[in-house]
Parts: C-alpha cells; sequence; structure tokens
C-alpha cells in the first residue's frame, strides 16, 4: 500500500530564509540562553534546540524523551529562517545565548563552516553509528572545513524537479501529463521556449513566478558558483553566471516573469490566482504550493522528475552543537538520533521534510509516498531518484547566502521592474563586492 502525503502544512526552510532576511526584526527572535547545566525541577538533564520553520521535530523530541527518561528537551522554534540566522550568527559571535543543538540551513552553512572553531567536531564527540555512511556523499561532505572537520549533521535535502498547472498547459495545447512533459523541461533552452509559446496563447498568466527563483536553480547546477574553493568571488570571471543572467533577464522582458517577490504576499496570493503556470520544485515546495495554492486547485498542479539542466539540490539544512554548550556530547547524541534514518522518515511525514539519508532513501515507506493533492504522484520515488543523482555538492563560500538574498534577488527585481539587463548586472555585481569584502 502507498503512503500518501497530502503536503507539507509549512513554509519553504530555504525560501523563507531568502524572503524574510530584513522583513522581520532580529531581536528576540531566539531568547532563552541555554549553555549551562541546566536540569529542570526533577534534575533531568535539559537540552535545549533551536530550529527554524518546520522540521517534523515535535512528536520526536516526546520520542526521546520516552527513550532517555533522565533527559529533557526544551525545543525554540523561530518561524523565519532569514531573522533565525542572523541572530544565530550574532550569539555565536558574542560567545553566549546559542542553545545546545542549533539548525543552520544549507545558504547559511558556509558562515558556519567560515567559524568552525566555535563548533565541536561531531566525529570527534558524536556517536559511532553517525558515520560518513549514514548520508549521500555529497550531504556528508558539505559540513566539512577545509580541514575536515565536521560541524553538522544533514537533517533534509531539496532535490530539484518542476511542478506545473496542468490545466494551464492544456489551455496553451501544451502536452500536459507528467510523462509527456520532458521535452518541455529537457533543457533551459527548450524550457523558455515553451514559455514564449504558453504566453502567446494565455492571456494574463506568466510562465514563471520569479527570475531570481529560476537564476537560483540554474546558480545551483554550475560547477563553480558565487566562489571558488580559495573563497575567491567568481561572478565577473565565470561567464556561466553571466549567460545564465541574460538568459533569465531576457525571458522576463519578454513577458515570461510574474515578477513577483518569493513568499511575499503577493506571491502567495499568485498561487490562487493563477499567475504563472511553472514553478521550480524542490521537495519541500511541494507543501508550499499546497499550502497557498488550495484545494480549489488539488488536481491541477503537477509534477515532474524532469528538471532543466538535469537533477541539483536547493535547500536542506543541518545539525550542529557549537562550543557553547557544556553538554555537548550529550547534544551531539541528540542531534545524531534526530538525524538517523528512521527518525528522518518520521519527519517526513509529519513535515514533508525529505531525508538525506542513504538507508531512509532505498525504505520501502519513503518509496511508496505519494501526494494526492498533485494527482497522486509518487513523490517517494521521483525525489529519491533525483536525490541519488546529484554529483558533488556545488561549492558556497562566506557570503555566498547574503549574495543570494540581499544582491542578486533585488538585482534581478529591479530588472523585472523596468531596468535594464546591463543595469542590474552592475547592481547586483557591486552588491555582491560589498557582501564578498
Amino acid at each position: 500500500m502507498r503512503h500518501h502525503i497530502r503536503g507539507a502544512r509549512r513554509a519553504s526552510r530555504a525560501g523563507r530564509a531568502i524572503a524574510a532576511a530584513s522583513a522581520v526584526a532580529v531581536a528576540g527572535l531566539v531568547t532563552v540562553a541555554c549553555g549551562g547545566d541546566a536540569a529542570d525541577s526533577d534534575g533531568r538533564l535539559q537540552i535545549s534546540i533551536s530550529t527554524f520553520n518546520e522540521f517534523g521535530y515535535e512528536e520526536l523530541y516526546a520520542e526521546y524523551e520516552r527513550l532517555h527518561p533522565d533527559i529533557d528537551i526544551v525545543p525554540h522554534t523561530t518561524g523565519q529562517g532569514g531573522p533565525y540566522h542572523q541572530a544565530l550568527f550574532t550569539k555565536l559571535g558574542a560567545g553566549s545565548g546559542l542553545d545546545d543543538v542549533v539548525a543552520i540551513e544549507e545558504a547559511h552553512l558556509p558562515e558556519a563552516l567560515d567559524k568552525s572553531s566555535r563548533f565541536h567536531d561531531l566525529r570527534e564527540i558524536g556517536p559511532a553509528e553517525a558515520g560518513p555512511e549514514r548520508w549521500l556523499d555529497w550531504k556528508y561532505q558539505a559540513a566539512q572545513d577545509s580541514d575536515g572537520k565536521l560541524i553538522g549533521y544533514g537533517t533534509d535535502i531539496g532535490p530539484l524537479a518542476m511542478c506545473y498547472r496542468k490545466d494551464l498547459f492544456e489551455q496553451a495545447g501544451l502536452p500536459s501529463e507528467p510523462d509527456e512533459v520532458g521535452e518541455i523541461f529537457a533543457t533551459w533552452d527548450s524550457y523558455f521556449e515553451a514559455g514564449d509559446e504558453f504566453i502567446a496563447k494565455v492571456d494574463d498568466v506568466a510562465w514563471f513566478d520569479s527570475s531570481a527563483q529560476i537564476f537560483n536553480a540554474m546558480q545551483n547546477q554550475l560547477d563553480v558558483g558565487y566562489f571558488d574553493r580559495r573563497n575567491r568571488l567568481t561572478i565577473e570571471s565565470n561567464p556561466e553566471i553571466r549567460k545564465n543572467w541574460d538568459q533569465v533577464t531576457a525571458a522576463a522582458k519578454r513577458g515570461q516573469s510574474a515578477g513577483l517577490v518569493a513568499f511575499s504576499n503577493e506571491w502567495n496570493s499568485g498561487f490562487t490566482q493563477s499567475a504563472f503556470a511553472t514553478k521550480t520544485c524542490p521537495s519541500w515546495m511541494l507543501g508550499v504550493i499546497e499550502e497557498q495554492a488550495g484545494e480549489e486547485l488539488a488536481g491541477k498542479w503537477a509534477v515532474t522528475d524532469t528538471f532543466p539542466g538535469g537533477p541539483r539540490n536547493w535547500g536542506g539544512s543541518y545539525l550542529a552543537v557549537p562550543t557553547q554548550s557544556e553538554h555537548a556530547e550529550e547534544a551531539a547524541a541528540f542531534a545524531a538520533w534526530l538525524t538517523a534514518p528512521e527518525q528522518q522518515i518520521k519527519a517526513f511525514k509529519a513535515a514533508g521534510v525529505f531525508p538525506s539519508q542513504v538507508e531512509a532513501l532505498e525504505s520501502p515507506e519513503l518509496l511508496s509516498a505519494t501526494n494526492d493533492y498533485f494527482g497522486g504522484a509518487e513523490i517517494g520515488e521521483l525525489f529519491s531518484k533525483q536525490a541519488k543523482e546529484i554529483g558533488e555538492a556545488q561549492y558556497k563560500g562566506p557570503g555566498d547566502g547574503k549574495i543570494q538574498e540581499n544582491a542578486l534577488t533585488p538585482a534581478l527585481q529591479s530588472v523585472e521592474q523596468g531596468a535594464s539587463a546591463d543595469e542590474g548586472w552592475q547592481q547586483f555585481v557591486t552588491s555582491a563586492k560589498q557582501i564578498a569584502s
């Protein structure tokens, strides 16, 4: 029997971290300092953990306490990823105020690796069963600094697929079934060509939601991202980045972009108003689409494993133990348990977060998962296949996430609002240099 996933009723960790970076004040987001030898009234050791948005861990906390009667889990969860990470790094710099276990999103991991001395090496303090063989190679390797120190246990990942509106494709005379749309999504060239055909036939509907969302997917596919492994900014020296910029901005100028800011109120409304026909879909995006599009569009959204340019990852997080923790081994054991395959399957069922563990990706329980909202799509098999086809993780230097949030996105928005592609590019380069310096 297939396990049905209705879609996670949650905001994406990767996306909301981008959208909310400047939208909410940092103060007060992580309000409790828990680095000491805290004990509750029954004398149980308190282990605190801070996460953002939805990790699917609530029931797991209670389970861990049942398995360890001498431990009391104290969770702190904030709703927005951007401000959460601002607060995390502020407290990291101050040397106090952090919980025993902290979540770090992929886009902000480079900044944490740049400060790896402030985190414990989980190879040294973690349990033996949490070895590299637990995770996909690229997921494990991404959390190691230049000396091989492991600062985080991988939680979820975001293998990429493409979501689209079947009914709008039919209206445009395009193939609409998941097994028929392969030629449309085979390459970025074919994707943008189909976009021209679509907007010529369907009035008042854009091809995609946001230039930044498309560009970020393309950027994640490059062998070298915004930084090389010597932490040198590559935006001007890597012609592939400019090529992607020109392709995306040209499509936007032809009317393919809805010009929406991802995770804004207008973007949320864009789903119900049928403002766009396609959406880049890391696994966590399915829950966002269901939440925002609502029941009226159930079955009209579809997902296919064909993605322009091939499989890559977008999003996912890690659990780290700061050196501030005074009971680091207990914290590492807790983080290792949360990221074990059995627990990550439970988190997937609770919140739709796709596991990064090799054993979990082979689990019949995961592989049998389907999604009713997307027409019964076999999402377990689909995203497991995508995850296994991802090669080496793209290196992301310090400031990578900030460039994406504070340089790239505003520059592309300026083009969508009327600036020329060259003007937007110069804005992007100037802002990125300021961040990198």
